[in-house]
């Protein structure tokens, strides 16, 4: 006798992807990948631009795999980075492809990452580089990430933005690299996307020894043992767990609800602190009818969680919508 399967009871299928390839005409390429998420009950954002693809997108592991097979039949696409993930339940209320002038924004119209990035580094090949003395490491997250976790050593360029990169190092340049032979430059982010147009970005600025982690930080973690590597700390990610560390365990971070900053447990220990609500960097932003809106969402959110639901107000970044991976 065949038993039923309970669709229900099993775990959302979870795939963060993006690539790098020339998409002419977006806008006819929207609709029929759109379609496509919707008959298959899968749910996320998926931003395409004419430089590529990228996003997060849950639903069935079967659906995924129907998604990602149309998207790997267009030209350039046959191998997009991806990673996989599960969910308890379903972290999206909705499927969203928009169509953007940049897939992971960074303001410079004149780079092509498709065919000018600079080279891949295996995660098992980056402890080699890294520990060069020659090889200038640039970390290309954003301050608050780098605040929780990098590797040792790394520069971090203290950007709001990834749209503060291209500043940031025109006017760090000289100081960094000097003005005869330059050196090697390796640069990493947490899935591979900004690291990999920054590394485009500074070819185009006529360095050519630039190299970038394949994979980002999640594929270094993933693949590397605890015991060999140069991780130190936690690394931020753009989805509900917040932070993740070696093997991609489960970080101690939480999110403020309200300035989105990531919170170590010793911070949660502050009496501005409320779940939800308000945290000490952020107490003396907000006021007190907006504290209470946010108190009463996250009781919300709380109600929905003990239901097995996820809340309809849930925030979650897509892979790639501006600095999110």
């Amino acid at each position: 006798m065949t038993l039923a399967i309970d669709e229900s009871a099993r775990p959302i299928c979870v795939a963060a992807l993006y690539c790098f390839a020339p998409l002419a005409d977006c806008g006819r390429l929207r609709e029929p990948l759109k379609q496509l998420c919707d008959d298959r009950g899968i749910r996320g954002t998926l931003l395409l631009a004419s430089e590529g693809i990228n996003g997060t997108i849950a639903g069935t592991r079967a659906g995924l795999d129907q998604v990602l097979d149309h998207i790997r039949a267009w030209p350039g696409c046959a191998d997009p980075e991806l990673k996989f993930s599960s969910a308890a339940t379903m972290p999206f209320h909705r499927m969203k492809v928009r169509v953007k002038s940049e897939i992971v924004t960074m303001g410079q119209p004149d780079i092509d990452p498709a065919a000018n990035a600079g080279t891949y580094v295996d995660p098992l090949d980056w402890n080699a580089l890294i520990d060069d003395p020659d090889t200038i490491v640039i970390d290309t997250r954003n301050d608050y990430e780098v605040s929780i976790g990098s590797f040792a050593g790394a520069i971090n360029p203290m950007t709001e933005s990834f749209r503060d990169f291209p500043e940031w190092f025109a006017r760090e340049r000289e100081r960094l690299l000097g003005s005869e032979n330059p050196p090697r430059v390796a640069m990493f982010c947490t899935g591979g996307i900004r690291c990999e147009k920054a590394s485009a970005f500074l070819k185009n600025e006529g360095l050519d020894d630039v190299f970038h982690l394949k994979g980002g930080i999640l594929a270094y973690l993933e693949q590397v043992p605890e015991e060999a590597s140069r991780w130190q700390g936690e690394c931020f990610v753009f989805d509900q767990r917040v932070a993740v560390g070696h093997a991609l365990s489960a970080g101690t971070h939480e999110l403020c609800f309200a300035c989105r900053r990531p919170l170590s447990p010793t911070d949660r220990q502050s009496p501005l602190y409320e779940a939800g609500v308000s945290c000490a960097a952020c107490h003396g932003e907000r006021d007190d009818a907006q504290r209470a809106s946010y108190r009463e969402r996250h009781r919300q959110e709380m109600r929905a969680a003990s239901q097995g639901r996820a809340h309809v107000g849930a925030v979650f970044a897509p892979s790639g919508d501006d600095d999110a991976e």
